[in-house]
This record gives structure tokens, sequence and C-alpha cells, in this order.
């Protein structure tokens, strides 16, 4: 009988014909700061700039092979599995049918319909996922069409397996420890399940953003759990319930080795990445490095590899990353303050402004009827205890002032 590794060795051979292994780096930089021997799994770098074709590929591949005369493939998506099923259905000539959220971006839907070229189609159904999800399935059983799952997939899972075999191959040995993100576990399951088998010695870590702690939740209630509320920011790991083989392949896993990546502090990790490395990472792609900073003391002297699972990053969204990583790092703030309506109080704020203090937003409504203003105001600087010194003035002058910089739901329609 064909063992778990030996098929997903198998793959990992047969996916040569559709593109080169991804890169394995190491990465002085990481190593450095963490004395450590930091190498990264570098998926942002396939064809489609992620994992997911990996999967797409295999299992097209499988139902083709069961049965040819299946031409047509349908999936739900809003990003990297559409376009990994895209490529797939080039490369086999068959025709796909991706559903997609009204809101997607068009720039994830010209990438989409550009991999898959004249054989898919796109059809823009339904504002949130779960409507998209739906509408794909119902119109896959009209269509007699296979519809084509993004992890909860058995091929699926030995298609993302062959990053597990790459990067043993890569490395030459077992590294110490392996860091996995983890969306709908199809990568983590996969990697796991080979390597569990192929070198037992390497441990895992796995990491889930903060505000889509699938696995989390599975582990806690031991079976599959549907979050009541996701944050979508992480978009490629933010899913609200991981796969039912996707966690019988993860229920080994301890609850201590799953960590959770603030989103606001995946955006330093996305922007120092960028900046420091020419790394251009999605949300998603930059979870296993991001959680370093949590191992610290645990990875000082070992071999480490990170998988960076992706890298479509729409640039549209910097100034949103930006904003949220200034935020995080305690250099940016927004106040609500109350100006009081006479001659030289704006003067008097500006006053006590320090010279590395910028105003990076100011919305003043008089109020005629009062004997104050309300402004929203933005301030950045360059080292957080410089604001210190500002709320200490504010207080001495008695100047009346919230800071809504962590408040989510004022944040969410002021900022």
């Amino acid at each position: 009988m064909t063992t778990f590794a030996q098929a997903a060795k198998a793959t990992t051979r047969a996916l040569r014909e559709l593109f080169p292994r991804t890169p394995l780096q190491r990465n002085d930089f990481l190593s450095q700061r963490y004395e450590a021997d930091i190498w990264l799994k570098r998926e942002d770098l396939s064809p489609v700039r992620s994992y997911k074709l990996r999967g797409a590929w295999n299992a097209m591949r499988k139902v083709r092979t069961a049965n040819p005369e299946q031409r047509h493939f349908v999936c739900a998506s809003a990003g990297n599995h559409a376009q990994g099923m895209a490529f797939a259905c080039r490369h086999f000539g068959v025709s796909g049918t991706i559903f997609m959220p009204v809101t997607t971006p068009q720039q994830k839907i010209d990438k989409t319909r550009t991999f898959g070229g004249e054989f898919v189609k796109i059809v823009l159904n339904g504002d949130y996922f779960d409507q998209t999800l739906a509408a794909a399935q119902k119109y896959c059983a009209e269509q007699s069409a296979h519809f084509l799952a993004p992890f909860d997939d058995d091929d699926v899972i030995e298609g993302q397996a062959s990053v597990g075999v790459e990067l043993l191959d890569q490395l030459g040995r077992a590294p110490d420890l392996v860091v996995l993100p983890v969306g709908g576990g199809g990568l983590s399951a996969g990697v796991t399940r080979y390597l569990r088998e192929e070198a037992p010695e390497v441990g895992f870590r796995f990491v889930e953003p903060a505000g889509g702690a699938s696995l989390t939740a599975a582990l806690k209630s031991q079976e599959p759990v549907k979050l009541n509320k996701i944050d979508s920011f992480v978009d490629g790991a933010a899913v609200a319930r991981i796969g039912d083989r996707n966690f019988a392949a993860l229920s080994w896993v301890k609850p201590e080795e799953v960590l959770l990546a603030p989103e606001d502090r995946i955006c330093v990790t996305m922007l120092e990445m960028l900046n420091i490395e020419g790394i251009v990472l999605e949300p998603a792609g930059a979870l296993s490095v991001n959680v370093l900073q949590d191992m610290a003391e645990e990875i000082r002297g070992k071999t480490v590899v990170c998988v960076t699972s992706g890298g479509n990053f729409d640039f549209e969204r910097l100034p949103e990353v930006k904003e949220r990583a200034q935020r995080y790092s305690g250099v940016k703030k927004y106040f609500i303050l109350r100006m009081p309506q006479r001659p030289g109080a704006l003067r008097e704020f500006l006053e006590m402004l320090g010279p590395e203090d910028d105003i990076a937003r100011f919305e003043y409504l008089k109020k005629s009827a009062r004997n104050f203003g309300s402004v929203l105001i933005g301030i950045e600087t360059s080292r957080p205890e410089n604001f210190k010194a500002l709320t200490d003035q504010l207080d001495a002058a008695a100047f009346q002032y919230s800071d809504i910089t962590k408040d989510e739901l004022l944040a969410e329609f002021l900022i």
C-alpha cells in the first residue's frame, strides 16, 4: 500500500511539469536578529505567487485521471485558490467557472483572468463569501461540474504536501522547527503529515491571525467549529472554520503549539520584509515570520524553516498597512480633542507638539452654540515615548481629550 509520503513524493515529481520547485533561502537578517539559522520557503515565488496552485493542480489532475470526460471545474474564491485553479485549467485545457464576491478588488479579478485566459469564466456573485460559495455550489450541481475545494480535500492536501517534500530535499537535513500558517488547514495538514513520516524529529509551530483562529477553536472543542466573527484583513488565512479533513490531520497538535499573530503586528512584518529584504508578502504570507519574535528564546541556535505562503499583495493597500503598523508600533495615535472656542486655543495646542511630532490628520467641527469644538487629530512621531510628553502638557493645560487609537468601533468609522 502506498504511504502518504510516497504519494506526496510522486505528486511532487509530477508537479515539475508545471513549475520548478520554489526557493528555500537562508535569511541573514532574520538569522542575525534571532541568533538562529532561519530559512524561508518562498511560496510567494510560485507562478501564481502562492502555494495554492499545488493543491488545485493535483486535485484537478486526479479527477481528470479518474474521469477524463470531466472538463468543467467550479470554485468559489476571492484570492489565491482562484488563481491556482485558473492556472491549472489553462494547463489541462479544461473549462473553469470561478465565483468571486462582488466586492473582490479588480486587481485580483484581472490576475485570475490572466492566469486562466480563455479557459475560465469569472462570475461575480454575493457581497460576502458565504453567499458566493452557495451560488457556486448550486451552479456546479446544475452543470454536473466538479467543485474544486480550496482545502478540505484529500488531493488538495496531498498537493500542498509537496512544499514539505521540497524543503526537506533542499535543506538536505531535517530542520529543528517548521513554522506554518494556518487558514483552512490544507498546507499545514499536508506538510506535517509528510514530515512526520519522513522526519519525525522535526518540530512544528502553527500561526493563525488573531482575528481568525479556527484551529485554536477546533482544538479547544476537539472538532471543527465555526467562528462567530472573523477579521478579514489576513484574507489568505482568515477562515471561519477549519476543514474536516484538515483538522483530522492536525488533531494531534497541542494548543501551545499554535500561535496567534495580531493583524496590526503583521503589518509591521510586511513593511519590514519589504523595506529591508525587498520581499513582497501578503498578510497571510507574513504570518510565519511574524511569530518568530514570540519564539525568540526557543529558537536561538536552531534551524527554523518559515513558509512564506503568498505574495499576492495589492499595493493600493500599502497606506492601510503602513497606518496599522504605525499604530501598533505606537508612533501614530488618534485623539478626539475638545478645543476651547477662544482666540489662541489652537496655537496653544500646536505649541505643545514636539520637534519630532507631525500632524497627519486634523478635522475641526465648530459648534456655534457651545464653548468648545471637537477635533479629530492624528499625530505621527518618531518614538512612542514622545506621546507621554504631549499628554502631560494636555493634562497640565486642562485640555480634555480621548485617545481613540485602539477603539475598534471609532477607528472603523473615523480612521
